[in-house]
């Protein structure tokens, strides 16, 4: 973890105390630096724009680099998401679940299909070939401001990729692992939450399609 300089938590409606461990956790952090961001709204979308609000008001890092909170990433592993970019072959980097290993009952059977339907869309429409919308990834400040990202909840991470094939940025897959997450997700973990968020990536698809086609 030398390489990273600040840590940044996004609170956004927690019920279980989430935000005063973290700030408990983040006072005297001599470093990397940890910073405690509350955001009102609900949506994981949210949380990861009210992170980048802070960074952008605070002073950006060169890369910023997202992870889920819940324990199912594997922070150690940071460095093989960030070594294409290091090595100035890509602009973004996604950490696949499908390349690398995921514990048993780590990614349920909803969550697996719907990876795959719509990675399998998105080559289709694009000709651009992904093998996961996983959380863990990593992205030049600028090119991630080239995007403008504004999904708030479910459609994020398929917002990025689309719009990063769009805007015709360098992008690499690495292999990652992934743990059962703490706790029940509020995406995969319920049948409205899956329900919503494959809407929301498939409008996300479409929306970009014939932009990401062009540069792809």
């Amino acid at each position: 973890m030398d390489r990273v300089e600040r840590v940044v938590v996004a609170d956004n409606g927690s019920t279980d105390r989430s935000f005063d461990a973290a700030t408990k956790h983040a006072d005297g952090s001599p470093r990397p630096k940890i910073e405690v961001v509350h955001e009102p709204r609900r949506g994981y979308g949210s949380a990861c724009l009210a992170a980048l609000a802070r960074l952008r008001a605070t002073g950006p890092p060169d890369v910023v680099a997202f992870l889920d909170g819940d324990f199912s990433d594997h922070p150690d592993e940071l460095p093989l998401v960030l070594a294409p970019i290091e090595r100035g072959d890509a602009d973004f980097v996604v950490g696949s679940r499908r390349l690398g290993h995921a514990e048993r009952g780590a990614l349920l059977p909803q969550a697996r299909f719907g990876n795959a339907l719509a990675t399998a869309l998105m080559r289709l429409l694009t000709g651009f070939r992904y093998t996961d919308l996983g959380p863990f990834r990593a992205i030049r400040w600028n090119a991630l401001e080239r995007l403008a990202m504004r999904d708030a909840d479910f459609g994020w991470t398929c917002e990025m990729q689309m719009k990063a094939i769009g805007a015709g940025l360098r992008i690499a897959e690495v292999p990652v692992s992934y743990r059962r997450r703490v706790g029940v997700s509020k995406i995969a973990g319920t049948v409205t939450g899956t329900v919503r968020a494959g809407i929301k990536i498939l409008w996300w698809v479409l929306r970009h399609a014939a932009a990401a086609r062009r540069r792809g």
